[in-house]
């Protein structure tokens, strides 16, 4: 089954539109975990194993396994989730950009080494940077296009031809780039003028939108102009508001509840 095959029926299957981020920070975690040596793989499972059923994917954040030399436990991670939640896309978050070869070998990073079912990519390269990921026709392809950071701004908002350089990527995406049905974008929700832009461009295609919860982005504003005509098409991000809801050895229970009160208020503003 293909990324995008998967999170369609994630969305149906658990009614649900949210994706938990994967950033794990030890300094955070749960005194009982601290000092062990599987501490970050052993957090990361037990969130998963709370809030699969609510969830339509998964995103670890690569940065986060490899300050702290992590990686193998990145790769067990997802086999994990592979093997006790099947159906459930795994978003590795690690906004990849360069061409040609070093390209084609970040690829097998993503889907052979990691078994990542979809990967983010920067496309200011252009498409030689991101055409070696497509050669994955079952992977899912997620490219930057209007991020939640303030700072994004300085380029994406750039004029090209009389429209934003964010809107120029939008477009490209959605009709060059996207011949396999790969592809999806990243969109903030920190800004929901923009994300209703781009889904006018876009249509149907899937939506990566970070930015609510710790970054501020209203959930009510997201849902409306990001869905699309069917309540779906977003895969909305958390990720510190619910790993770290709890501090204590039941932070699993409280990353659970903090996962079901985003669902639940996101789906407030489907239809």
């Amino acid at each position: 089954m293909t990324f995008t095959d998967s999170l369609a029926a994630a969305w149906t299957r658990h009614d649900s539109l949210l994706c938990v981020g994967l950033d794990p920070d030890p300094a955070k975690f749960p005194a009982h975990l601290k000092g062990r040596g599987d501490a970050i793989l052993e957090f990361c499972k037990s969130i998963a194993d709370a809030t699969a059923d609510l969830v339509c994917a998964f995103k670890p954040q690569i940065a986060y396994f490899a300050a702290h030399r992590a990686e193998a436990q990145l790769e067990a991670l997802i086999k994990h989730i592979h093997e006790k939640h099947p159906g459930i896309p795994v978003i590795l978050d690690a906004k990849r950009g360069d061409i040609g070869a070093t390209a084609e070998q970040y690829a097998r990073e993503a889907f052979e080494r990691y078994g990542a079912d979809a990967l983010t990519v920067n496309p200011y390269m252009g498409f030689d940077s991101v055409e070696p990921y497509l050669a994955w026709k079952e992977r899912g392809v997620i490219v930057l296009c209007r991020t939640s950071n303030a700072g994004g701004s300085d380029l994406q908002f750039l004029e090209t031809g009389g429209r934003k350089l964010y809107q120029h990527v939008a477009e490209l995406v959605a009709t060059k780039w996207n011949a396999g049905g790969q592809c999806a974008l990243v969109v903030g929700a920190t800004f929901p003028a923009e994300l209703a832009e781009v889904r006018r461009l876009v249509g149907d295609m899937p939506l990566l939108v970070p930015g609510i919860g710790a970054q501020g982005g209203d959930i009510e504003a997201t849902v409306k102009s990001g869905r699309t005509a069917a309540g779906s098409g977003l895969m909305i991000n958390s990720s510190r508001a619910i790993l770290y809801a709890g501090k204590g050895e039941d932070y699993a229970e409280k990353a659970r509840q903090a996962a079901i009160e985003t669902r639940d208020a996101i789906n407030r503003y489907r239809k």
